[in-house]
């Protein structure tokens, strides 16, 4: 901010110096360029009075104004032929001169090489309202030439003649071309971001030296300064727009006043550059302080800066990130605080995971546990009534699948099968089950797709679900009970059902059992499917219950495909 202020006011001081000093030299430049015009045109407008002057002394002149004094008319054409040699004089010493015409009460004598526009009579035209002042030399301004063909444009001088005889009205008129004029006074005034004008006293545009329409036209207050001196400059205010001001007015011309207008946005032009360059100068030293402060607090705040992308990774449970510096100030001190911290965090995940995978194995063992007792005491009580019976091939059966069943659930000790060994597992607990009750219950096992046999799960799910369908579900049915396992999968996730027709359940009060971690229930197969399902596959993973006694009670577990 400092260094902001500081440019701003230096900008400023310049800007207003610069301002100040450019707005004098433009106003006191413009004024010698405008004075210089003014008094060549006045040198104009001199040579030709002069030349005029010169013609109205010569002989044929002089005898052409003692006719006019005698009212003789009867030498007309010798006098006009007389004239012809002064007039011509007048056109070669002063080019500029278009024609020249004088009238006299005897008739109008010009040069013969110029057109006379007999359809116009001299009291006509816009000479008349000058013909009776009482100035011996008027100026007219611009206007389109009544008395010559052609429609030149010219400015026209008025004269009264002097001579020795006392004439009366005899005027000469000289009309000179306009844009001889105009090239007299543009020589030295090529400014393109100026406009120059001669105006009358009015106001009115004497001679165009701009194609742009004055700004100042009828405005009383403008012409109002304009006239209070012969010369000088001034600024004013038009339309809201500032314009700086320079006249001068002619001596051969009373009335005439040659005016220069220069708006102060187009004088200020380059000036304005300063102030531009100032804003530049701003914007990039605060650019370059905001980056040099940013860098330099980067620079200071490295550590912590490292220490909170540290802290980010662990959000993301990244727990292997330390902090490490060269340096032994305060930060560092936290850091290896949080290092500290860190191992200490990754020693309780640890120890929580073991304990997690010891919880996870006595599961395993309390759920076989609950299955030995009462389904192997059964089961080899049937072997051995049968074997008593000779009944050899079933007894044969029952020892290969109870075989089969214990092999599959052992598993080497590992906790993750494949669906094809747990589909085996249960099958061989249902041909047990099938020996050991008769004509209780009939089963059907239906895989949607054979390549879903290689997918890993986890063991012994589908065998507690089964037990509870012949515990639970037939125990007191009159019927032969139905137990249906389907296997399917959708986009991500794999689906296990079992469905039977028992006397089904209350499904909110086991739903609520079975996601309790602890329950005083004596039956908890379904929570340790359920537990254990979670523990493996977290939010993922989850077990449906749905019931209609004597129709359809089923169990429905979904597992993802992929994933932890």
């Amino acid at each position: 901010m400092l260094t902001v202020v500081s440019i701003a006011l230096t900008g400023i001081m310049s800007y207003w110096i610069a301002f100040r000093s450019t707005e004098s030299e433009a106003f006191i430049s413009s004024q010698n360029t405008l004075n210089k015009s003014a008094r060549v045109l006045d040198e104009k407008f001199r040579h030709i009075i002069v030349s005029t002057s010169s013609m109205m002394l010569s002989d044929p002149f002089k005898n052409t104004m003692e006719d006019v004094f005698a009212n003789n008319s009867d030498s007309y054409y010798t006098r006009l032929s007389a004239l012809q040699t002064p007039l011509g004089q007048m056109k070669l010493i002063e080019p500029s001169i278009q024609s020249v015409l004088i009238y006299t009460p005897v008739g109008e004598m010009y040069a013969t090489n110029d057109l006379r526009n007999g359809q116009v009579r001299f009291k006509d035209t816009i000479f008349s309202q000058y013909l009776n002042t009482k100035e011996r030399v008027v100026w007219l301004e611009d206007h389109e030439d009544p008395l010559f063909l052609g429609k030149a444009r010219v400015i026209s001088l008025i004269m009264k003649p002097v001579t020795e005889a006392d004439v009366r009205d005899v005027y000469v008129v000289v009309n000179v071309k306009e844009d001889a004029i105009s090239t007299v006074v543009t020589d030295g005034l090529f400014d393109p971001s100026k406009n120059y004008y001669l105006i009358s006293g009015n106001g009115e545009t004497v001679l165009p030296l701009s194609s742009q329409t004055p700004p100042f036209q009828r405005d009383p207050s403008f012409l109002e300064q304009v006239q209070s001196q012969d010369r000088g400059f001034f600024k004013h205010d038009i339309a809201g727009n500032k314009y700086l001001v320079n006249y001068s007015r002619l001596t051969m011309a009373d009335n005439w006043t040659m005016v220069s207008v220069q708006t102060q946005s187009d004088l200020l032009h380059q000036v304005n550059r300063i102030k531009t360059i100032t804003l530049w100068i701003m914007l990039c030293c605060a650019i370059l302080a905001f980056v040099l402060s940013n860098a330099i607090s980067s620079f200071l705040l490295k550590p912590l800066h490292k220490l909170q992308g540290l802290m980010k990774k662990v959000e993301q449970n990244n727990l292997d990130v330390r902090f490490t510096s060269k340096y032994e100030d305060e930060v560092t001190q936290v850091g290896l605080k949080f290092n500290r911290m860190l191992e200490e965090i990754s020693s309780l995940i640890e120890d929580v995971k073991e304990a997690e995978y010891e919880k996870r194995k006595m599961e395993v063992k309390a759920l076989q546990a609950q299955i030995d007792p009462h389904f192997l005491y059964n089961t080899l009580n049937t072997i051995i009534w049968k074997s008593e019976t000779s009944q050899n091939r079933d007894v044969t059966e029952m020892i290969t699948s109870l075989s089969l069943m214990f092999q599959f659930g052992l598993n080497s000790g590992n906790e993750m099968t494949t669906l094809a060994k747990e589909i085996d597992h249960v099958r061989q607990y249902l041909i047990l089950q099938q020996k050991c009750y008769e004509d209780l219950f009939d089963y059907s096992i239906e895989l949607e797709d054979e390549s879903l046999l290689d997918i890993p799960i986890l063991k012994i799910i589908l065998q507690p679900l089964v037990e509870n369908c012949i515990l639970h579900g037939f125990q007191s049915m009159d019927g032969k009970g139905e137990i249906q396992i389907t296997i399917s999968s959708t986009e991500d996730l794999l689906v296990l059902q079992v469905e039977d027709n028992g006397e089904g359940m209350d499904v909110g009060a086991v739903d609520i059992d079975m996601r309790r971690e602890q329950s005083a229930a004596k039956s908890y197969a379904l929570r340790n499917v359920y537990g254990r399902l979670r523990l493996y596959y977290g939010n993922q993973a989850d077990i449906r219950l749905s019931s209609e006694p004597f129709v359809s009670t089923t169990v429905k577990l979904t597992i993802p495909l992929t994933g932890e």
